[in-house]
């Protein structure tokens, strides 16, 4: 699931938001008004949907002198506009013309109305409310995860891949290896060339230069991050510690490339393993 997240609830007299972005742990942050047991309430239901990331919950109610959030919906508007024009008509008809109404005071009274009309925020309606815009968040969440998953999955693809590629240079490794020892002994003129040590001498080059451990430990992290993917509940940490050990094969592999299309592909796999740790890096 995504770190990333948005919700929002409008009630009558009250709206409510949630968000969040990545972060190392949970990191709450409240911005409620003063009423009894709403802060552990809202805790709870934070708790409940994330366990990782910077979340924002804030409630604003209605505000009568400034027109709160009431006083920008549509129909409530729409209401308050129908009764000013009703109470202007009858007083015109009885010869007392009202001032133009101001667009302030039009919410404003759009606002009272709402605050007026609103139920109480009791503790079991905040509850509800909770309820409600959690729920909203975690689908959200959920949504943008389902997004992640499928882009991280991808590039782990494309590091299998490369990963292939680089097996399938051993054959070609080996014989380029073999030629630049050759050719450094060529340049020593002056030296006899006895033909077994210097098959000795490539074979333990060949052996310092292998990277067989490094490409098997390359497949046993792309079966680790798929099996991750696929399991249920937070998984971020262990992604993002995966990132590193993929890493740190994908520059051994460069260290004992020996050839440039191997150090090609090493460095094609670091890129990659840089755009997967910043993707792993929203993820729950």
């Amino acid at each position: 699931m995504s770190m990333t997240g948005y919700a929002a609830l409008d009630r009558a007299g009250r709206r409510w938001e949630m968000r969040s972005v990545n972060a190392r742990g949970l990191d709450l942050r409240l911005r409620l008004p003063e009423l009894p047991g709403l802060e552990p309430a809202a805790r709870a239901a934070v708790a409940a949907v994330a366990a990782r990331g910077n979340v924002a919950l804030s409630l604003r109610l209605a505000d009568a002198d400034s027109g709160g959030p009431a006083g920008s919906d549509a129909d409530a508007l729409d209401a308050t506009i129908a009764t000013l024009a009703q109470v202007r008509a009858a007083a015109e008809g009885r010869g007392y013309p009202l001032a133009p109404d101001r667009a302030t005071d039009v919410l404003a009274i759009t606002a009272r109305r709402a605050r007026d009309a609103a139920p109480e925020l009791t503790p079991d309606v905040a509850k509800a409310d909770l309820a409600a815009l959690a729920a909203a968040f975690a689908a959200d969440r959920a949504r943008e995860g389902a997004g992640l998953q499928e882009l991280v999955a991808g590039l782990v693809d494309e590091i299998e891949v490369r990963v292939a590629d680089a097996e399938g240079l051993a054959g070609a490794r080996r014989d380029h290896i073999e030629a630049g020892f050759r050719s450094a002994l060529a340049r020593l003129r002056d030296v006899g060339l006895d033909q077994a040590r210097v098959a000795q001498e490539v074979a333990a080059l060949a052996v310092k230069a292998d990277v067989t451990e490094e490409l098997d430990r390359l497949h046993l992290h792309v079966a680790a991050a798929r099996d991750l993917l696929a399991a249920d509940g937070p998984v971020g940490r262990r992604l993002d510690f995966l990132t590193q050990e993929f890493n740190r094969e994908a520059n051994t592999l460069c260290a004992k490339s020996g050839m440039p299309a191997m150090t090609t592909i090493g460095l094609e796999l670091k890129t990659l393993i840089d755009r997967l740790r910043e993707q792993v890096q929203n993820v729950e």
